[in-house]
């Protein structure tokens, strides 16, 4: 069952997601290695599968760099809950493939180690330690659709072959 990190702190942004010194490259392994790592340095350690980022306000803010949903995404997060995103940093995430979930009162709702189980089409989070299920907005179809198909490169390569090669 996936765990959250929760991170009681607002503003968290993408050199703390994933420092400057280590945009040289794009190798997700590398990426994934130091996620977090100047936010909370045993981060990677801890880490499953699936388990949750759960922050503050402004989420991704700082530059526009796609390295920081990379590195969560390579960690293998199965997404981020804040309560509230950078503009770019949420587009980044469902232009890269990744699922942020908004949610204005999530570090009242969820603590550090706390079991979810997400419904993203529906828009629910099940918190399996307090027994008590959260309500949030779901992502409209287009944007699940762009998440499923891997990003939207991905997603325009799809539309494009099922068009038989041929721009929509």
């Amino acid at each position: 069952m996936p765990t959250a990190h929760v991170y009681k702190k607002d503003h968290i942004n993408t050199d703390e997601i994933i420092p400057a010194r280590y945009l040289n490259t794009d190798d997700p392994q590398e990426l994934a290695r130091h996620c977090l790592e100047d936010l909370d340095s045993s981060f990677v350690q801890k880490v499953r599968p699936g388990d949750l980022i759960v922050a503050g306000e402004d989420f991704g803010c700082g530059s526009s760099r796609e390295h920081a949903v990379w590195a969560i995404r390579a960690a293998k997060v199965g997404a981020v809950i804040a309560q509230s995103f950078a503009r770019i940093f949420y587009r980044n995430c469902i232009n890269c493939g990744f699922y942020p979930i908004e949610l204005p009162n999530a570090l009242e709702l969820i603590d550090d180690g706390d079991q979810l189980s997400i419904d993203y089409q529906q828009g629910l989070i099940h918190n399996l330690t307090k027994g008590r299920t959260i309500h949030f907005d779901p992502l409209p179809e287009f944007a699940l659709q762009i998440i499923r198909d891997g990003g939207l490169l991905e997603h325009i390569k799809k539309g494009q072959s099922m068009q038989g090669g041929r721009s929509k």
